[in-house]
Formats: structure tokens, sequence, C-alpha cells
């Protein structure tokens, strides 16, 4: 225990499993997330087994780049462990008993969503019998990045209805100097 201090190790449970694979001693890591459940494996008989690459490696996967800078500069892994049960806490404020979901379980519903809206629209222009007016709108954003918008606007049960179909980033396009012609 007093080996795992580093602060890598908050974002695992605080007791490794010691287990034996083909007659090696090895650690059991198990990652703290809720429901992720992954175990890190780390042989004891081999030169770097005290490397937490695969530690780290994991845990910037399973919680994120942002979450990990911020910790790294933690005293200990109890430092990390704390900050992430009050980063919890704070998240879940007024709430206790709500579950906070995994970021690739939100990335996942929010595709499955955008999916499924955009079909109900397409449904929604191929059955209108009404006009349908488009129009197109082009910014650039602060950062220098340009963008069109792709809106439809029409009548839906007698009250105007706007919606936007699409926005794309721009391509950057290099400026050719134009030579004058000879005459």
């Amino acid at each position: 225990m007093k080996d795992w201090r580093a602060p890598i190790y908050g974002f695992f449970e605080p007791k490794p499993l010691i287990i034996e694979v083909n007659g090696r001693r090895a650690h059991d890591f198990i990652c703290g997330a809720h429901g992720c459940g992954t175990t890190i494996c780390r042989y004891l008989d081999k030169k770097d087994a005290k490397s937490t690459g695969n530690l780290r490696k994991h845990a910037r996967n399973c919680w994120g780049v942002e979450l990990m800078k911020t910790t790294d500069g933690a005293k200990d892994a109890t430092k990390v462990r704390e900050a992430l049960t009050n980063t919890k806490v704070l998240m879940k404020m007024g709430r206790p008993h709500y579950y906070l979901p995994l970021r690739w379980t939100v990335a996942r519903d929010i595709r499955l969503v955008f999916a499924r809206t955009q079909k109900r629209i397409a449904t929604m222009l191929k059955e209108y019998n009404g006009k349908m007016n488009f129009t197109t709108d082009a910014w650039s954003s602060p950062n220098h990045r340009a963008f069109v918008a792709f809106c439809v606007h029409l009548e839906h049960k007698g009250k105007p209805l706007s919606m936007p179909l699409d926005i794309v980033k721009v391509a950057s396009v290099s400026h050719i100097p134009l030579q004058a012609a000879d005459g």
C-alpha cells in the first residue's frame, strides 16, 4: 500500500487484487469509475512492475484528459480520491440519488438522438405539401473558422417554423495571387 501513493492510483480502487496467472503473481487494479470495472493487470516479476503507464492510459480514456490534468499535481492517491468524490458531490448537488453516466455513454446517446431527429425531420419535409423556403448564412468564428448554415422555413399547423438543417465548417482556402495578363 505504501508503494501506491502516486496520484494515478486515486483513479483505481484503494486495494488491488493479488492474483496468480500461470504461476506468476500480479496485482489487478480495478478502475474506480462507476460502471467501468476494467482491471489493469501488473505482473510482479517484471522490471516494470511499478510502471504506471497502463494505469494512466486507462484513466485518460475512462476519466478524461482534463480531469487527469487537474489531479496530476495532487500530493498522493488519497487526495485524488477526495477530489474525485468532491467533483461527484458537486455534480450531484441536490440530487444525490442520480447516477452520473460515463462520458462515452453521453456521446453515444447524443449521436443516437441526432440520428433519430434527422430521420424525423427528413420524413416530415418529404411529406410536407406546402411551400418551403431554404436559406443559408455564412460567418466566421472568433478563431477565424468559417461556417455555413442551411435552414428551412415553413408553416406547420398554422404557425411559422424555422429549423436549421445543417451547419458545415468550410475548408480553408489558400489565396493564390492572380497575375495580370500581358496585353
